[in-house]
């Protein structure tokens, strides 16, 4: 209801309970005006900031687990950096919002993919290789990015470049939303179908195996999954960090290590952080402040916290 309510043309809390009850027909219909800020730009808003929270979080916790390192965020193997470039590609030639969505969505699967293959050329398996590939893709990621900024038009591309490289859902409605929704839920349920899996994965590879697990199918579909839902929120919202890097921690303080029940109970505290962030986004000034902004001035600190909460050592 907070959010729904603040913003830039602020809505009272009256007009906040006749949009609840009016479907239950207990409350007159809302005015053309009231309508239109709700379903046009509060709604799909709301929406994208406690899905993209969740999709997050969830992505951080599974790559933290398969991992075996509570420092790595989803923008581990270059998906970010990729849909990045993805995006500005899409915005010199000249794209509308869906198809800039879409071209970051691929961009970002593109750079994971080469990093998977950069592993497989090197004839190694270790996750270590992995992370290795995906710093030299994520490397590699942003030249292209300045490469793209440096040929941009300066007074309309690259003014847009660099605001989507900050993150916002500004531009978010139902239609985009509801064409990422499926692929973000189909793999967020197959990660919390695997998250008692997650605790076998987490373990190093000679006890996994005598345990039972198929390392290289399952840590596959859970990193395939996890990036689906990198690339499917970054796509959505542009480049927000953070999330993914923080709030697994946060989950981890409350359910201990355990990832079966951190994973949704990370996504419930990711959901919750977005919707907080982006309702703070819309009110603190007269302009939209980007995200990534404000979950840098805000992550940063809350990780020093965890951390020396947590006593986590660098070993």
């Amino acid at each position: 209801m907070v959010a729904l309510s603040v913003g830039r043309y602020p809505l009272s809390a009256t007009t906040i309970t006749r949009f609840l009850l009016h479907p239950l027909h207990l409350a007159p219909a809302l005015s053309a005006t009231d309508q239109q800020i709700i379903f046009e730009l509060r709604l799909p808003r709301i929406i994208a900031a406690a899905v993209i929270g969740a999709a997050l979080a969830i992505s951080g916790t599974a790559f933290q687990a398969i991992f075996h390192n509570p420092l790595v965020s989803p923008d581990l193997l270059g998906v970010s950096n990729g849909a990045a470039a993805g995006a500005a590609l899409a915005i010199i030639l000249g794209a509308h919002t869906a198809g800039i969505q879409f071209s970051a969505f691929i961009g970002g699967l593109l750079a994971v993919t080469a990093a998977i293959t950069i592993q497989r050329l090197l004839h190694t398996r270790g996750s270590l290789t992995l992370v290795l590939a995906g710093i030299i893709i994520s490397g590699f990621m942003q030249a292209i990015i300045g490469l793209l900024k440096y040929v941009a038009d300066p007074d309309q591309q690259l003014p847009s470049i660099t605001y989507w490289q900050l993150g916002s859902l500004e531009k978010v409605t139902l239609t985009n939303l509801g064409l990422n929704l499926p692929t973000l839920l189909l793999a967020g349920i197959v990660l919390y179908a695997l998250r008692w899996r997650l605790n076998l994965l987490s373990l190093n590879p000679l006890e996994a195996t005598t345990l039972g697990a198929n390392l290289r199918l399952e840590q596959g579909i859970v990193i395939l999954c996890a990036t689906i839902l990198t690339a499917s929120a970054v796509c959505l919202s542009g480049t927000i960090g953070w999330i993914g890097l923080v709030i697994p921690h946060a989950a981890r303080l409350v359910s201990g290590q355990n990832n079966a029940k951190s994973l949704p109970l990370a996504a419930i505290f990711g959901a919750i952080f977005l919707l907080l962030l982006d309702s703070l986004a819309r009110t603190v000034s007269a302009g939209e402040i980007p995200l990534g902004i404000l979950t840098g001035l805000i992550g940063t600190p809350l990780f020093v916290w965890l951390l020396l909460k947590k006593r986590v050592t660098l070993s």
